[in-house]
């Protein structure tokens, strides 16, 4: 069988800036451009000088003491923490478990959609239903209420959202557990941008107690270590035994030294370095939208993750004008239409380097 996936387009993207002539400057992919917490470093130094057992194979569910770590955050059994290859791997896990229950093989996403997702979905032999959201990227329950049936397998959503910046309100959240139930079918709930909650309105799917949600996370934001792969997901009791196995076999075990590291930052790092940062990520919203004010551009603003959204006038979120873009401005972004139709005419540009302000200048200029 020949199956044709979708491949997301960042790596071409950044390929493509990185074999530019010009100066560029990236705002493709999110990659933390600030510092990790200093007691990761120290983890990592600590680890170094383990004895050579520590050197092999960890449990392949993950480390006891982080499975243990987050079950006491998140308030869940630890033998419902499973610790992944990143978010990626936890969403993977997920999709897979709901579509595994033999309830339908569909699932349900947002329009725009995080472009992982719908490839996913074909590479575990889902069929994809899109669920469009509102301009500023609110998620309308009513609409998935509307959209889900008895075919319904999963739903997925991610708050804060990528790559629209919209953060669900609780009573969201609560309606979309509610109508995963009503269909027997798994809310998959992406977590990974919680710690940049600009709004204060963040919610968790675990505020809500059901056996049809898996709520996914990981540390490469929060603690900007994209590189070090350690996510997880919290399965209800019922589907985390094949999810381990799942992970076992595709993986075997996920990487011990990340692991030691990332717990010892958890235990040793206070609120203050995730509030630094989103002061950070405020005043770049803030530089590279007015910016775009100036230029006549129409934007979204943020009420959590790192991404703005922009659109020109006359000038559409291809792949080919995101190339075009590099070439005479020397600023990478990603095309609109690789997040779905509905924001085709846009771009999307991620606020993690400190060159925001010179990128958003450069903009100004090519599109006055």
């Amino acid at each position: 069988m020949d199956t044709e996936y979708e491949t997301p387009l960042f790596f071409h993207v950044m390929e493509y800036a990185g074999n530019a002539d010009t100066d560029v400057i990236d705002m493709v992919s999110g990659n933390p451009d600030w510092e990790p917490p200093t007691a990761l470093r120290e983890g990592l130094h600590e680890y170094a000088d383990s004895e050579p057992d520590q050197f092999q194979y960890p449990p392949s569910e993950g480390l006891l003491e982080l499975r243990e770590e987050i079950a006491e955050r998140r308030g869940v059994a630890t033998e419902q923490v499973v610790i992944t290859n990143g978010a990626g791997e936890a969403n993977y896990l997920a999709m897979a478990r709901a579509l595994e229950r033999d309830r339908g093989s569909e699932i349900i996403l947002t329009e725009p959609v995080y472009p992982y997702y719908p490839g996913k979905t074909t590479m575990l032999g889902g069929t994809k239903t899109f669920v469009e959201t509102a301009a500023d990227g609110q998620l309308d329950p009513e609409d998935v209420r509307a959209s889900a049936s008895d075919e319904t397998a999963a739903i997925v959503v991610n708050s804060p959202n990528n790559p629209t910046g919209a953060v669900y309100p609780r009573e969201t959240i609560r309606e979309l557990v509610a109508i995963a139930e009503e269909n027997d079918a798994i809310l998959v709930s992406d977590e990974v941008y919680d710690h940049f909650d600009h709004a204060g309105r963040f919610a968790s799917a675990l505020e809500f107690d059901s056996d049809n949600r898996i709520v996914t996370n990981a540390f490469s934001k929060s603690l900007a270590i994209t590189g070090f792969r350690v996510g997880y997901a919290i399965f209800p009791p019922e589907l985390v035994e094949n999810a381990k196995s799942r992970h076992m076999l595709v993986n075997v075990a996920g990487s011990r030294p990340s692991q030691y590291a990332v717990l010892h930052a958890l235990r040793e790092t206070g609120p203050d370095y995730y509030e630094q940062n989103r002061d950070l990520l405020r005043e770049r919203v803030e530089t590279f939208t007015d910016a775009l004010d100036a230029a006549g551009a129409e934007y979204t603003t943020p009420q959590g993750a790192f991404y703005v959204m922009a659109r020109f006038d006359g000038y559409p979120g291809t792949l080919e004008n995101v190339e075009r873009l590099i070439d005479e401005t020397g600023v990478a972004g990603m095309p609109g239409e690789a997040f779905g139709d509905s924001r085709g005419e846009w771009l999307r540009f991620a606020l993690v380097s400190p060159r925001v302000e010179e990128a958003a200048e450069r903009l100004a200029r090519y599109f006055e």
